[in-house]
């Protein structure tokens, strides 16, 4: 049986970004937040992290950076998707010679890959590294959904582990438990169905969310996988605002200014993403101040 990479909540973490180059010392201060408030895994340039704006170096040296800063105290998960086979292996290597502990693999954006051409991706990704691998399935933002046929095709794959499930249908992911065997891992990609999700058999979440609210995740997934589903439905519903504000506008520009007006210096957004508009700066205030998050 192979063994989930992490259970729990594992923050998507935000690069922090000051005049053109990653803020390092600030991604520290963020690694030792996350650490110190429960966090059970670091999953580092992924969307939120804006990896798709960042150069090849730059993702090299944030990975290593993060591996080096969490020292072994949660998994550190290297974001390694691309839209090109090729970009993606050359990426996964390079994440695991920086020594992530797993990789993140979003699903080839824009091209719009056949189920079949999905396989062909995955299959070349797995087979050039050791690494265990998380399939991204985030059709939203990437035009393509994985199949749960495809997931049982992949899973017989030893290095691939699992899927973080972002597409919305919980018919797929009752069907996905079906068709794959009992070590094939399925995380929440959404913060608001994180409860579903691990009622489905699901062992936790990668959260935005979690940027902010590191506590409140890892007590909601832990609650979870203690199947105390009542109290975890609870918490659910009183995080739901905050989880919808955090996508009043295209991840991650709501939780890196949520971030800013907490007092941290979580620096730009790379074009082409951009501040949000003053009717929704207003709301994610707002949402802050219910939650008792002070705004400095």
């Amino acid at each position: 049986m192979r063994q989930p990479i992490f259970t729990g909540s594992a923050v998507a973490i935000i690069t922090p970004f000051q005049k053109g180059g990653v803020d390092l010392d600030t991604l520290g201060s963020l690694l030792d937040f996350q650490l110190e408030n429960g966090t059970d895994a670091i999953v580092v340039c992924g969307t939120t992290g804006e990896a798709s704006t960042m150069t090849y170096q730059e993702r090299a040296e944030t990975i290593a950076f993060c591996v080096r800063h969490v020292g072994g105290r949660v998994p550190v998960i290297a974001g390694s998707g691309s839209n090109s086979t090729e970009n993606a292996v050359t990426l996964s290597r390079e994440a695991e010679r920086q020594g992530a502990d797993g990789l993140l693999v979003v699903t080839p954006y824009y091209n719009k890959a056949t189920q079949a051409g999905l396989l062909r991706h995955y299959q070349t990704i797995a087979d050039a590294v050791s690494l265990p691998i998380i399939l991204y399935n985030v059709p939203s933002r990437t035009g393509v959904s994985i199949a749960p046929e495809s997931y049982a095709a992949l899973a017989e794959h030893p290095n691939i582990v699992g899927v973080k499930e972002a597409s919305g249908n919980l018919g797929n992911v009752q069907r996905t438990r079906n068709l794959c065997p009992a070590d094939f891992t399925i995380w929440s990609g959404n913060d608001d169905e994180t409860v579903p999700i691990c009622a489905l058999g699901g062992k936790g979440v990668i959260s935005v969310a979690a940027n902010i609210l590191p506590a409140e995740m890892h007590r909601l997934t832990q609650l979870c996988l203690k199947n105390d589903f009542a109290a975890a439905g609870e918490l659910q519903v009183h995080l739901k605002d905050f989880c919808d504000a955090m996508f009043c506008e295209v991840n991650p520009i709501p939780v890196k200014t949520a971030l800013s007006l907490l007092g941290w210096r979580a620096g730009e957004l790379r074009s082409p993403m951009c501040p949000p508009s003053a009717e929704n700066l207003e709301h994610i205030k707002a949402v802050l101040a219910k939650y008792g998050l002070p705004v400095i």
